[in-house]
């Protein structure tokens, strides 16, 4: 492998999105003075946004960055949950819990060491200034910040994985997408990437058993950020 440059997919592998939200909605809720399952609120608010993404594909809804599909989907979720008419400022700051996202603990200690030899992105369907934010809170070390958004389209569309390396001035067989998510790294294989899978059983809140993966799909498997910077030489 000749490898110059690491993308970064964030959701669940750089940040630990359940837990952070789940917190940001109990605080929601306790400012209202209302209980629900937030943990289910979180879990639903994530499983909306691959429906989303793809009524945009279908041409039903215009691009919209990823703050935009959250927040409509937000809205739909406290209808459901029986809390209409929350001030749009609450909504808007509640839905901005994406950009406040805690990382993982092995996530800043990794990537320094991994950006010492390569150069490291994000490479997310979150919008810039949601990874800009999110890195700027959890200390992220990022060289620069791609975001999906640049490229009208969302991962796993071809354009986003061969429109990073074209930023980034490698080719794609020198740029490696970093992974917790098997159909995301099987994008980014197709468009002729190099993958990392890095295992985070702890996305959902539980631990998960290991995900179908066939021997050798990928080029390296890794347990987490240290272990990737240790197989890579960093």
């Amino acid at each position: 492998m000749a490898v110059r440059a690491l993308a970064f997919d964030t959701f669940g592998t750089v940040v630990d999105w359940r837990s952070s939200v789940i917190a940001e909605l109990e605080a929601f809720g306790r400012s209202l003075g209302v209980q629900r399952d937030w943990a289910a609120f979180a879990d639903d608010w994530r499983a909306g946004y691959p429906p989303a993404m793809d009524r945009v594909r279908r041409g039903e809804l215009p691009w919209t960055k990823l703050d935009g599909l959250h927040r409509m989907i937000l809205v739909d979720l406290l209808a459901e949950a029986g809390l209409e008419g929350v001030p749009d400022a609450a909504v808007d700051h509640l839905n901005r819990a994406w950009h406040r996202l805690d990382p993982w603990p092995d996530a800043a200690a990794g990537l320094t060491r991994l950006k010492a030899r390569f150069v490291i992105t994000t490479l997310s369907n979150g919008n810039v200034s949601l990874l800009t934010n999110m890195a700027k809170r959890a200390a992220l070390p990022w060289d620069c910040v791609i975001s999906a958004e640049l490229f009208g389209h969302y991962k796993p569309d071809p354009e986003v994985y061969l429109g990073c390396a074209d930023l980034l001035d490698v080719a794609p067989d020198e740029l490696m997408l970093v992974a917790a998510h098997p159909s995301d790294l099987r994008g980014a294989r197709r468009a002729g990437l190099l993958t990392a899978y890095v295992d985070r059983p702890l996305e959902y809140g539980q631990s998960r058993p290991p995900r179908k993966i066939t021997d050798g799909e990928f080029d390296v498997m890794a347990r987490d950020f240290l272990d990737l910077a240790d197989q890579l030489g960093a």
